[in-house]
């Protein structure tokens, strides 16, 4: 029999929790805040970082783009759960699953580089400190956030059009709540073999390349640290790496606890419910944790919110 071409498919069905109304009436409102919380939180920090002058440093420019990357990677996919968690159709076009696909594995991808930029930006200005302002230049920034979107995005470009180009064939019935490629790749007929190894090699390069990164990088510093002579000055640099090394820690563990572990055929309801609290919950945190762990984020946002309250 002949492949259907997929350029036939109009569209998928997202089963998500089709088949437990009391978790869809459960995810909707917690959702709904936490996506609020999310909005708010990473908009606030780049404000503040962009209003304050005392925040235009290498530190704050990187976190500004996680903030926005952030923003971007919970758009991706939030509003159309949302929805769908009160309808009972809950279809995506043919475009609108490649588009998402492409979106939130370009966003996550450059998130694994950015973090791993921000551990190199603690490492040069710990271990070398005089040299900071020349080694971490204005340009080099721009060139490192801009190399990690485009890099991102001609990762998730190639792997969004090799999977969507797959004929499929049978059912249109993504058991996900979202295009994520794995399970879109469940639906194709033909051979998958190429897009298994785009996906492997680009794991390998986005998981344990980055994570060694930052894992040396905080090896240096750590050892740089220990050789300061003042408890003060200890407690100084500590602070500086603590907010980035707990996005990190929380980011890694969950990515790596979900895509590392034993895949099994059928599709669990315990796995879709991991990926929202991971895939919502984590973009929620990372400016509350920055903001809860750095006294010069909330002094920024005090003078921001005084300069408004003034305007009034």
């Amino acid at each position: 029999m002949e492949p259907v071409n997929s350029t036939e498919v109009s569209e998928f069905f997202l089963k998500g929790f089709s088949g437990y109304p009391a978790l869809e009436h459960l995810f909707f409102p917690l959702c709904s805040a936490m996506y609020l919380v999310t909005l708010l939180g990473n908009t606030g920090i780049v404000v503040v970082s962009v209003l304050d002058a005392r925040l235009h440093t290498p530190m704050y420019f990187f976190l500004g783009n996680l903030s926005i990357l952030d923003i971007c990677y919970t758009s991706t996919f939030v509003p159309l759960m949302l929805v769908h968690l009160l309808s009972a159709q809950k279809t995506i076009s043919f475009l609108g699953c490649a588009l998402q696909m492409c979106l939130s594995l370009s966003t996550g991808s450059t998130e694994c580089l950015l973090l791993a930029i921000m551990a190199y930006d603690r490492y040069l200005a710990i271990c070398r400190p005089l040299r900071y302002p020349v080694l971490m230049s204005h340009r080099l920034c721009w060139l490192l956030a801009g190399a990690a979107w485009v890099l991102g995005l001609c990762k998730s470009v190639t792997e969004t059009v090799i999977a969507m180009r797959l004929p499929f064939c049978g059912h249109r019935v993504v058991s996900h709540f979202i295009c994520e490629i794995l399970a879109v790749l469940k639906l194709a007929c033909g051979d998958t073999s190429i897009s298994e190894v785009f996906l492997l090699v680009g794991a390998i390069l986005l998981l344990p390349v980055p994570l060694a990164f930052i894992c040396l990088s905080y090896t240096l510093i750590l050892a740089t640290t220990l050789r300061v002579p003042s408890a003060a000055g200890r407690r100084k640099a500590f602070s500086t790496c603590s907010a980035h090394l707990a996005v990190v820690m929380l980011f890694y563990g969950t990515v790596i606890f979900m895509y590392m572990k034993p895949k099994s055929k059928e599709a669990h309801i315990s796995d879709e419910v991991f990926t929202v609290l991971y895939a919502v919950v984590t973009p929620m945190l990372n400016p509350v944790i920055y903001s809860l762990r750095n006294k010069e984020v909330k002094e920024a946002a005090r003078k921001v919110w005084g300069r408004i309250q003034t305007s009034r």
